[in-house]
């Protein structure tokens, strides 16, 4: 479904991802983890055509991407659901779920998303910064759903949202993914991260270091403790 290939990219004269292969399955969910500042957002947004990359190969659905213009790639079926959400704050939650459409999406699809997120629906004329911040990225990832893509990309998605809401998020990701849709997930919260994926890889100094199994990787503590500096 998704196949990174020696991809390398920039920041100025700053080399950031050094030749990262990885790939994700159709219908497979895997993890991108790391610590802060080591490649995952900007991988992410390499994949999405936002920064440009330097080297190597990005290839989605049997499609070379990587040269393609960011605003092309979701209408390839790649969603994209970005660190801090990417709402637009000053346009109504109805509005943000149309935005980038050619048209009006089909009943069935809107009613999806609704039952997934039955608050978008009671609010759907609100502004979206009058939402709570869960409320948010349910709409940033609902927003996505109406797309129909055949993958999500999502960064942190529940960062700074409130436990009882995170679990929310959590179980309705775990419910996107059981339709088929295929997921790629950056994630702090690695109970998070190892629940809703069977994959993970882990990143380094922009560069792919380590492979596993979540399950094999729950078990390995010192893996864990290594490069993330955390136990599970």
């Amino acid at each position: 479904m998704l196949e990174l290939r020696d991809l390398n990219a920039h920041y100025g004269k700053v080399h950031v991802l050094r030749g990262v292969t990885m790939h994700v399955e159709e219908g497979e969910s895997v993890a991108l983890l790391g610590r802060n500042g080591v490649g995952k957002t900007t991988t992410l947004k390499s994949v999405m055509g936002l920064v440009p990359p330097t080297g190597g190969s990005v290839n989605f659905a049997g499609t070379e991407i990587s040269k393609m213009a960011p605003h092309r790639i979701p209408g390839a079926g790649l969603g994209y659901v970005p660190q801090g959400r990417g709402i637009f704050p000053g346009l109504s939650v109805e509005e943000n779920l149309l935005i980038g459409l050619t048209k009006t999406p089909p009943s069935h699809i809107t009613d999806y998303v609704f039952d997934r997120f039955p608050r978008l629906k009671e609010r759907l004329k609100q502004q979206a910064n009058t939402l709570s911040g869960g409320e948010q990225q349910q709409l940033a990832i609902a927003r996505c759903l109406v797309m129909q893509p055949k993958m999500i990309i999502l960064d942190e998605p529940t960062e700074g949202i409130m436990p009882i809401l995170v679990k929310e998020i959590r179980r309705e990701i775990a419910a996107v993914r059981e339709t088929g849709v295929s997921i790629l997930l950056v994630e702090q919260n690695i109970k998070t991260a190892l629940r809703l994926c069977t994959r993970v890889y882990l990143m380094e100094k922009g560069v792919i270091v380590h492979e596993a199994s979540a399950s094999e990787l729950e078990n390995d503590k010192e893996t864990l403790h290594r490069y993330l500096g955390v136990t599970v």
